[in-house]
């Protein structure tokens, strides 16, 4: 889909020179990639090229023209949304967008530009996209931030016997890892988005430092500053998602070494009264027993004792 900018829909278009300054090519089709060449002197980069993870294919000039592109975190509602790439062909007079996944950052930054004729140039509204993307990837950690910290309480908390249960259930946990997991891999796709921003920002104020204003600028680095902290914030967030990886196996171990040491005792205690009944089912002439009164209630006792006495020794271990 092919979008110019300013549109007839815009309600300052009778204003405007009607020159272009934001072309969007949302999926594009070779027929429009090859009218907007054309009409621009522009190369349109393919699916392709923008997934080259080179930084001197992501981040070059032609001319005055830079083509940036990066990775980007899909905004899909579904957790399994998969990442995309996205284009930039900047230059002091038009920015040309290039993508092939929906990202609803670019529809805000539309609807504001289209109702403010202030903001009707390619640097103001390159610099208005960033702001935007840097404003998703701060709600996206938070939002992973936010169910780590309820993972970690649900994991973590001392609350008797809720907190036992939640021990125990292993099936509870396994549906934590996968949660985890999860928020690994988000984690993983932010950081290379926000990796790619923060090359981006510097490489356009360097490279376009001659046309791009003063205000521009100073958007620009707030926007780097912004970027490092969230940097920071994502190795944080990664360092957690590790700690509890390794936490919820822990207690996954500790919950099988649990089962084992059960029936480890559990065996125990059964052989000494297997062993007294099977001497004794032997039913030799010469064992004494087998003439006495009370040699069944004899055996009996020895059994009963043979299997409270190792209870007792585990129990005073403190093994069980």
């Amino acid at each position: 889909m092919l979008s110019y900018l300013p549109s007839a829909l815009s309600a300052a278009h009778a204003q405007a020179s009607g020159k272009d300054f934001w072309i969007d090519l949302m999926q594009p089709t070779p027929e429009e990639i090859a009218r907007v060449e054309s009409k621009h002197a522009v190369h349109i980069p393919s699916a392709a090229q923008l997934k080259e993870i080179e930084s001197s294919s992501r981040l070059r000039t032609d001319g005055t023209t830079m083509y940036l592109s990066m990775p980007v975190v899909a905004h899909g509602e579904t957790a399994d949304a998969a990442p995309g790439f996205i284009g930039f062909i900047l230059s002091a007079d038009l920015l040309i967008t290039v993508r092939y996944s929906e990202l609803h950052t670019f529809a805000e930054v539309r609807a504001r530009i289209e109702k403010d004729p202030k903001l009707f140039a390619s640097d103001t509204t390159f610099t208005a996209l960033i702001e935007a993307m840097v404003d998703f990837a701060a709600d996206f950690l938070e939002s992973i931030g936010g169910s780590l910290g309820g993972i970690s309480r649900r994991v973590f908390r001392d609350r008797g016997e809720q907190a036992r249960r939640v021990k125990r259930a292993t099936p509870v946990l396994r549906e934590m890892l996968i949660v985890i997991g999860d928020a690994g891999e988000r984690l993983s796709q932010i950081r290379e988005s926000v990796l790619g921003l923060q090359r981006i920002i510097v490489f356009t104020s360097d490279t376009g430092c001659v046309w791009l204003g003063p205000e521009i600028q100073a958007r620009l680095k707030t926007v780097r500053r912004d970027l490092s902290s969230l940097a920071d914030y994502e190795t944080h967030l990664s360092g957690k998602v590790q700690f509890l990886l390794d936490a919820i196996l822990g207690f996954i171990s500790t919950e099988q070494n649990d089962i084992f040491k059960v029936l480890t005792i559990a065996s125990v205690v059964g052989i000494p009264p297997t062993l007294i009944a099977s001497m004794y089912g032997m039913n030799f002439h010469n064992m004494p027993e087998l003439s006495w009164t009370w040699g069944y209630q004899y055996g009996l006792a020895l059994i009963a004792v043979s299997v409270v006495t190792p209870i007792l020794w585990f129990k005073w271990r403190g093994w069980w």
